[in-house]
C-alpha cells in the first residue's frame, strides 16, 4: 500500500488543484503496486485515472494575462503575471529566514489592525543570495500564502527593449503597483540598482535607478515590492533606507540538504541509501541543485531501475551536478 509520505504528496498536489503532479503520482503509485504483485489494485488506479483524464480535459489558452486597462498597453511584456502555488512549510530555509517570513507573513494579515496605530506591515522586501538559493520561491510563497497574485519585471529585459525611455515604464509599473495589490518582484534588481559613482556607471542607469529610489520612496500602496539579486554587493547604499528589510539567503547545510533530498525523493525507499558520502558530495550546492540532482537520480531510478533506489546513481547525479556547477566557478 502506499507509504504515509505518498498520501501526503496525493493530498498536497489534489489541494494544490496540480493534476499533472496528481495523476504522475497516482501512477507512479500504481506501478509500485503492480511490482509487488497487487495487478488488480494497479489496473484500477490507472482505468480511475484515464477516466478522470478524459472527463477533466480543457482546452489550455494561450492567451496572456490581462492586465488592468490603464496600463496594458504600456506594460505589455514587462510585468508577467506568474502563477504560483507554494507554502512556506514547503521550503527548506534556515530557521532564522523562516521566523522573519513568518512575522512578515502575520503583520500582513494583520495590517488594518496596525493600521489603527498608524502603523505598516513590511512590504518592501529585498531578497540576496546565491542563485538557487530560493529568492523567486520565497516570493511566490509570500504570494501563495497572502492570497494574492505575483507579478515578476524582468529589469535586465526592461532596459534592453527601452533604454532612454525606462524612467516612464517604471512609473507606469508603480501605478500598477498602487492599484492591483499584488506582490512584484524585480528581479534581477542589480541590472539597475548598481552603485552609482562606480567604475562602470552608465548615465542611463543612473537616471533609472534615480526614479526607482524616487518612486519606491513615495508608494503607499498595500502591495508587497520584492527585489532580489545575486550581486548585493553591487546594490547602491541608498537603497538602505527604501526597503523595510534585507534577507539574506544562502546555500543549505547538511541537515537542509538531507531534508531536500527527503522531500524530493519522498516516493521512493529511501532507509538503505547510506546518506553521509551523498552528503559530502552535495557541500556547496544550492537548493536548485540539489532538487535537480535528486530528480535526475529519480529518472534513472524509474526508466533503468525499476524504480528502485540504487546509491551509485544518486550519488553519480549529484557529482555530475557539482562538476557542471565548478565550470562556472560560483
Amino acid at each position: 500500500m502506499a507509504t504515509a509520505e505518498q498520501i501526503k504528496a496525493l493530498l498536497k498536489s489534489h489541494a494544490d488543484r496540480d493534476d499533472t503532479r496528481f495523476y504522475s503520482l497516482a501512477i507512479q503509485l500504481a506501478a509500485k503496486e503492480a511490482r509487488k504483485g497487487h495487478t488488480k489494485l494497479a489496473d484500477d488506479i490507472k482505468n480511475i485515472i484515464e477516466k478522470s483524464q478524459t472527463s477533466n480535459m480543457k482546452p489550455v489558452s494561450s492567451a496572456p494575462v490581462q492586465l488592468k486597462k490603464v496600463n496594458s498597453g504600456e506594460l505589455q511584456g514587462l510585468l508577467e503575471h506568474t502563477s504560483h502555488s507554494v507554502r512556506l512549510n514547503e521550503l527548506v530555509l534556515s530557521p532564522e529566514i523562516v521566523t522573519r517570513f513568518e512575522k512578515i507573513i502575520f503583520e500582513q494579515r494583520q495590517k488594518d489592525k496596525l493600521s489603527r496605530f498608524g502603523l505598516a506591515p513590511s512590504r518592501k522586501l529585498m531578497f540576496v543570495g546565491p542563485p538557487g538559493t530560493g529568492k523567486t520561491m520565497s516570493a511566490s510563497m509570500l504570494a501563495t500564502e497572502l492570497k494574492l497574485p505575483m507579478y515578476t519585471i524582468v529589469l535586465d529585459s526592461l532596459i534592453t527593449r527601452f533604454m532612454g525611455e525606462t524612467a516612464s515604464k517604471l512609473r507606469s509599473i508603480f501605478d500598477h503597483i498602487a492599484q492591483t495589490r499584488a506582490v512584484y518582484l524585480f528581479d534581477e534588481f542589480d541590472a539597475i540598482g548598481a552603485q552609482r559613482g562606480a567604475a562602470n556607471d552608465v548615465g542611463e542607469i543612473r537616471r533609472i535607478l534615480n526614479s526607482f529610489l524616487m518612486f519606491v520612496e513615495q508608494d503607499n500602496s498595500d502591495s508587497l515590492i520584492v527585489a532580489a539579486t545575486n550581486h548585493p554587493e553591487l546594490l547602491d547604499r541608498a537603497l538602505n533606507r527604501r526597503f523595510d528589510q534585507f534577507i539574506s539567503f544562502s546555500k543549505p547545510d547538511q541537515p537542509q540538504i538531507a531534508e531536500l533530498i527527503e522531500r524530493t525523493l519522498a516516493l521512493f525507499d529511501l532507509d538503505q541509501v547510506s546518506m553521509s558520502p551523498i552528503l559530502d558530495t552535495a557541500a556547496g550546492l544550492s537548493a536548485a541543485e540539489v532538487t535537480q540532482a535528486c530528480e535526475d537520480a529519480a529518472k534513472e531510478f524509474v526508466l533503468h531501475n525499476d524504480a528502485l533506489v540504487d546509491e551509485e546513481i544518486l550519488l553519480a547525479a549529484f557529482e555530475r551536478r557539482k562538476s557542471g556547477k565548478s565550470l562556472f566557478n560560483y
